[in-house]
């Protein structure tokens, strides 16, 4: 969970949309492309790993997008972390307005990680870890500044 000096209006702009990933291509990833969809429920894209992550790609698919709420939910449907025995990884985005902030200037952003791991492949559950979404939600972070 953080804090960001940015409305919540302005977060979910970015969080809900393509915008995101368009932010990260080439920078987290060596590339993100669209597979189907405009960033609504049901959208997939793929991401293509920097050299060396131990992964190739992954496809993910928003399988939630609630503008009311302001929660964003998607799942790796092929490659990457479900390639060392994962049935399910899901994240989910939530921006809610900062209850200790009554001028609607910040927000409060929450991800969270969903998995399951197949009973075979328990070892494996020390690789998953927030370290990729820190770094997505790092940039994200830098481009809402600077364009505040």
């Amino acid at each position: 969970e953080a804090e960001l000096k940015v409305s919540a209006s302005k977060a979910w702009a970015l969080f809900s949309s393509l915008e995101l990933a368009k932010l990260v291509d080439g920078k987290i990833f060596e590339a993100v492309d669209v597979v189907e969809g405009d960033g609504g429920l049901g959208t997939i894209l793929k991401l293509t790993f920097k050299p060396g992550l131990g992964f190739s790609y992954c496809k993910e698919k928003f399988t939630k997008v609630d503008h009311t709420n302001m929660v964003k939910e998607s799942e790796v449907v092929e490659g990457g972390i479900l390639d060392i025995g994962l049935n399910l990884y899901r994240i989910r985005v939530e921006i809610k307005e900062n209850p200790k902030d009554g001028s609607g200037s910040t927000c409060v952003m929450k991800l969270t990680i969903e998995y399951d791991i197949k009973e075979e492949f328990g070892a494996n559950a020390s690789l998953v870890t927030t370290e990729p979404l820190l770094a997505i939600m790092s940039v994200a972070t830098e481009h809402l500044l600077k364009s505040n």
